[in-house]
């Protein structure tokens, strides 16, 4: 089955402790709402840095975390990525569907 990486941009960061504990419920239920198709449940980023061929440097990339679920097809992938809290942060999704080459770990 097609494997899609919903990655997370911007968001809001909570308010308080309490706001913080209701947004990773939100999650944890949504998380718990895919079932089997969450392949890697979430991972948050921090830190990024840019490296191209004149050096390294700071990244300008809202990217703060991923997600990685089975799905038939985008449109379905699409459809998890409507559901989640995340976007009440305001923060936004991007579906992208893993293409595995041939001789990668899990072709």
């Amino acid at each position: 089955m097609p494997r899609y990486v919903l990655a997370y941009h911007g968001g809001d960061k909570p308010k308080s402790p309490e706001e913080g504990a209701k947004n990773m419920a939100e999650w944890q239920a949504w998380l718990g709402s895919l079932g089997e198709a969450v392949i890697n449940p979430g991972t948050p980023l921090s830190g990024t840095r840019t490296v191209s061929s004149d050096g390294v440097e700071p990244s300008s990339s809202t990217m703060s975390g991923f997600t990685v679920v089975e799905a038939d097809s985008i449109d379905a992938a699409v459809e998890m990525a409507q559901s989640s809290p995340f976007l009440k942060t305001n923060g936004t999704i991007d579906v992208s569907e893993v293409m595995e080459l041939p001789g990668s770990k899990d072709s």
